[in-house]
């Protein structure tokens, strides 16, 4: 998949950005006019606001000058100013990269801008402040819109799995093996960005250029710390080891959540769509796995997940049934009887054809494309 300079040609040809966007359309177009200019820092572009017309255009938490500032609204155009004091953009033109969330690092996870951002939403989540309400849905408007941008045309499927499952483990390994496996055929994986089953996924997927050998030395050195708890630090530190080992690794999506901010966004996921709405995200992560979704063992997150997922393709409220694949049949079966009622949803309706359980992990792909037809 590709990553941010491809996706200037998929999205709105009216958003602007980046600064190069912003260079190109004023030096071909030689007007702003209509368009919407998103989180690019204008401060040393007042010669070209001065000298462009910007009638009807909306400028979204730009940093400029006065002067440009005031001349632009003389044109017609609206400006949404940065907002001060907040520890994340609600204006924000692209997904975030883990580089990103986790600058700081070094000091501590607790410095982080994923940190301080859970932070800030503890503390205004329920204080009724519609101010604060209103920059956590522009913020997430936003991130759908990057998101949209970036997945246009792309065959997604969807790994859901529980963030309990420990680096080290057998089924850590196997999870990651599915996503490198989707990703050499062609799909971009696509997971709730969380640890456990989802980042393993997400490790799989930026092992796919790799030497199959990689993923074993990964999953090594990944053991040390097996899990987020006691110490995010060091479970993020080992992530980036490996990322600074084996760098340029395959792209995939991670689509987490502030709302369940004790659970930090896995590192191995190229762009990150991290909401503050749980159920944007929700619905988000399964709408967009348009090539289906496999589901690996997992808790009350994964069933809830697996009818979020049967109720549109029982309906087809978006269209035909896309592929379910549950994983593991004595946990879908005996342990958490998921599948039984699933199966019976799907009786004579046309996403009969469309789910499967099978026993192991490495059956997914195939389980994928024959149900995918």
């Amino acid at each position: 998949m590709q990553t941010s300079p491809a996706h200037a040609a998929h999205h709105d040809d009216r958003e602007i950005e980046t600064l190069e966007e912003f260079d190109a359309t004023v030096s071909s177009r030689g007007t702003l006019t209509g368009f919407r200019v998103q989180a690019v820092d204008l401060t040393d572009r007042t010669r070209e606001l001065l000298a462009t017309s910007a009638a009807g255009a909306v400028f979204l938490g730009c940093p400029m000058r006065e002067n440009a500032a005031a001349k632009i609204r003389a044109d017609g155009a609206l400006v949404f100013p940065p907002v001060p004091e907040l520890p994340f953009d609600p204006y924000r033109g692209l997904l975030y990269t883990p580089g990103e969330l986790f600058t700081g690092l070094d000091k501590g996870y607790e410095e982080t801008p994923d940190a301080l951002a859970y932070a800030w939403f503890r503390r205004t989540r329920a204080d009724g402040d519609i101010y604060a309400s209103m920059l956590r849905s522009v913020h997430d408007d936003s991130v759908s819109d990057a998101l949209d941008e970036l997945l246009r045309g792309a065959r997604v499927v969807g790994v859901m799995g529980g963030h309990a499952m420990a680096r080290g483990t057998r089924q850590y390994t196997g999870a990651a093996r599915l996503g490198r496996e989707l990703a050499r055929a062609g799909f971009t994986v696509a997971t709730g960005g969380g640890p456990g089953a989802m980042e393993a996924a997400n490790l799989g997927a930026y092992a796919a250029p790799f030497e199959d050998a990689m993923l074993d030395e990964a999953c090594e050195l990944l053991a040390k710390a097996p899990s987020f708890t006691p110490s995010i630090t060091e479970w993020a530190r080992a992530a980036f080891e490996v990322r600074g080992r084996w760098p340029r690794g395959g792209g995939s999506v991670g689509i987490p959540t502030w709302f369940y901010g004790h659970e930090p966004p896995n590192a191995f996921a190229s762009h990150i769509a991290k909401y503050f709405a749980n159920a944007t995200r929700e619905d988000g992560l399964l709408a967009r796995s348009t090539a289906g979704v496999v589901f690996l063992p997992g808790a009350a997150g994964t069933v809830q997940e697996i009818f979020d997922n049967a109720t549109p393709n029982y309906y087809e409220s978006r269209g035909e049934p896309t592929p379910m694949v549950l994983v593991d049949r004595v946990h879908w079966t005996e342990k958490l009887p998921t599948w039984p009622l699933l199966r019976a949803l799907a009786r004579e309706r046309s996403m009969e054809a469309r789910i499967a359980l099978v026993d192991r992990i490495e059956e997914a792909p195939e389980a994928l494309k024959r149900l995918g037809g």
